[in-house]
C-alpha cells in the first residue's frame, strides 16, 4: 500500500514523526507537511503566493517535504506534483488535540485528509487529546491498528474518516467506537486584554459547550476514554430539500 502522510501541526511535529513510523508497517509512506505550524486554518488554499518546498532529510535521506502552506496545500501538491505515485491511502497526523464535535470544521488536519478525498483517496485524521508529555508511539499504534482495520475492509475510493485518540486510550485497553461528529458549540469566549499602547485586543479562550453533547457521539465517548471514529463527507448539500426548495418559486 501507497500511503501520503501529513499534518497541520508541521514537519517537525513529533507526532508526524511517531505515526510515519507505525504506517510503514503497513506500506510505503511519502510524508509531505506544513513548513510551520497551521492550526486551525481549515481548508485554506495559497493562490497569490508560491507555495516554496524543502527536502527534511534523516539518517542521510531524503525524509519529507516540508511545504510553506495550508495542510491542504500539502496534500495537493504532494499528489498533483511532488509523489512519483497517486497514493492508495491518506492520512494526516497525529494532531496534539483532539479534532472532535464542531472543530472539524475549522480543523487544518481534517482538511489535510478531505482534500485526499477529493482526489479520490481513501482518506484519515488522526488526533490526539492535548497532554504537556502524551505516549505519541502508543497513540501511533492505535492509529495504526484503526486505519489498518479501516483498509481491510476496502472503502469505496474516496471515503473519509476522522479518529481521534483520548489520552486514557494510551494508558489503558479502549475500546473503538463508531459515532458521529457532536455538534454542540463550544470554545465561545474571548477574553479582552490591552497592548502596552494601550490598544485593546482578543485572546480566544477554550469553553466547554453552553450544552450537554448529543448521547450518542464524539464528544461523548471521549469522554468517556474510548477511541472514536466518524464517517465524514464533505458534501454539504441538504439533499432533502432540494425538490421543495424548487417548488418555492424562487425568482431574480
Amino acid at each position: 500500500m501507497k500511503i501520503l502522510l501529513s499534518n497541520d501541526d508541521g514537519v517537525y511535529s513529533p507526532g508526524l514523526a511517531a505515526l510515519e513510523q507505525q504506517l510503514r508497517h503497513l506500506g510505503e509512506v511519502f510524508v509531505a507537511a506544513p513548513a510551520t505550524e497551521q492550526s486551525g486554518v481549515g481548508h485554506s488554499i495559497t493562490y497569490l503566493t508560491p507555495l516554496l518546498c524543502k527536502s527534511i532529510r534523516r539518517e542521510g535521506r531524503h525524509w519529507a517535504w516540508a511545504v510553506e502552506g495550508s495542510p491542504a496545500d500539502c496534500v495537493k501538491l504532494a499528489i498533483v506534483e511532488l509523489c512519483p505515485w497517486k497514493p492508495d491511502l491518506v492520512v494526516s497526523g497525529i494532531n496534539s488535540g483532539l479534532n472532535a464535535g464542531i472543530n472539524v470544521l475549522y480543523s487544518g488536519t481534517v482538511a489535510a485528509a478531505i482534500e485526499g478525498a477529493f482526489f479520490g483517496v481513501t482518506s484519515v485524521a488522526v488526533s490526539m487529546e492535548h497532554a504537556e508529555d502524551p505516549d505519541l508511539q502508543a497513540a501511533a499504534v492505535v492509529a495504526r491498528n484503526v486505519i489498518d482495520g479501516i483498509v481491510s475492509h476496502k472503502p469505496p475510493a474516496g471515503r473519509l474518516f476522522n479518529i481521534n485518540i483520548p489520552i486514557a486510550a494510551t494508558e489503558r485497553p479502549a475500546e473503538v467506537k463508531v459515532v458521529p461528529m457532536g455538534l454542540a458549540q463550544y470554545g465561545r469566549k474571548y477574553e479582552k486584554r490591552s497592548s502596552p499602547g494601550g490598544r485593546d485586543y482578543y485572546w480566544a479562550m477554550w469553553s466547554e459547550p453552553a450544552e450537554p453533547p448529543a448521547p450518542e457521539s464524539d464528544l461523548t465517548e471521549l469522554r468517556a476514554g474510548n477511541v472514536t471514529v466518524s464517517p465524514l463527507d464533505f458534501d454539504l448539500t441538504r439533499h432533502n430539500e432540494i425538490e421543495t426548495m424548487r417548488g418555492w418559486g424562487l425568482k431574480a
